[in-house]
């Protein structure tokens, strides 16, 4: 059943594969298994690892997502009572998005008595704090270091973030290549690089190399450095919502890959009884925001 949701969540059997660390052959004939004994097709192949549910995989949703709380409050019953706070931490205003509001109700909904404690992260802690036991789990983007398992929670289009006073600033859209001699906000070392050329789609489909500028650490000092000292940063397109400043400006970007929000935590305590009361709580409430 954790194989399927994670197909429903992932939408595509590459991606859910590789988030079960199988290979999509393995992971295809793991679906297929499960359709064999439910005795029912949940999902129609398409190309490039796409599929459509079927009406037997869409019923099965809520039966798969029931089992893995029932799983939980087994584990509960086994003695193994959860504590009573959990430590969350955001990087920005992700906390405050939709999709994590929603995760934050339906925990509370089912376990009243644990306490969410949300704590605002660096681009360095948001990863660190994880490793070190400072948090529980966290709202980020991908992409993550293999040591995080995740849910996907939301996907949403990246923006480019530039001076009000660049020659670009009146234009709507902006392709990757009009913003080939623009100079980029970088990160501390600490952070990996994996996660920033991401984001800063390093190198770009030319296979030109990304020109970086100064180093910032969080979202404000990332702000601050494109009005101040002009260079450009690429953020998901709610940042429009979540941190409008004068002398800056947001442009739609036509050829970037779109942002993914996830909750995250470290995959050696995935199993503990805290974590997996989490992630039911987190696949439930993606599954109300699809």
């Amino acid at each position: 059943m954790r194989l399927f949701l994670l197909l429903v969540q992932e939408q595509h059997f590459g991606r859910a594969a590789a988030r079960a660390y199988l290979t999509q052959p393995a992971f295809s004939k793991q679906i297929r298994a499960l359709e064999s004994r439910l005795g029912a097709v949940l999902a129609e192949r398409g190309g490039s690892g796409r599929f459509r549910l079927t009406a037997a995989g869409r019923g099965l949703v809520p039966c798969a997502e029931a089992a893995l709380e029932a799983r939980a409050r087994m584990g509960a019953l086994r003695g193994q009572d959860l504590p009573h706070r959990i430590r969350l931490g955001a990087v920005g205003g992700e906390a405050t998005m939709p999709y994590a509001q929603s995760v934050l109700r339906v925990l509370h909904a089912r376990h009243p008595a644990l306490e969410a404690e949300v704590r605002g992260v660096d681009f360095v802690e948001q990863i660190e704090a994880l490793r070190d036991g400072t948090l529980d789990a966290a709202f980020l983007r991908l992409p993550l270091p293999a040591e995080l398992d995740w849910v996907v929670l939301a996907r949403e289009p990246r923006v480019v973030c530039l001076p009000a006073d660049d020659p670009l600033a009146a234009r709507s859209a902006v392709s990757l290549a009009d913003l080939a001699h623009h100079t980029v906000a970088d990160v501390p070392p600490q952070v990996p690089r994996a996660w920033w050329d991401h984001w800063t789609v390093n190198p770009r489909p030319d296979g030109t190399r990304v020109r970086y500028g100064v180093t910032v650490s969080d979202i404000e000092a990332l702000l601050f450095a494109v009005v101040h000292q002009h260079v450009i940063a690429f953020v998901p397109a709610a940042a429009r919502t979540l941190y409008p400043r004068p002398g800056l400006t947001y442009l739609d970007l036509s050829d970037a890959p779109p942002s993914i929000a996830v909750l995250a935590w470290p995959t050696a305590r995935r199993g503990t009884p805290l974590l997996t009361a989490l992630r039911a709580a987190a696949v439930a409430a993606a599954a109300e925001n699809t």
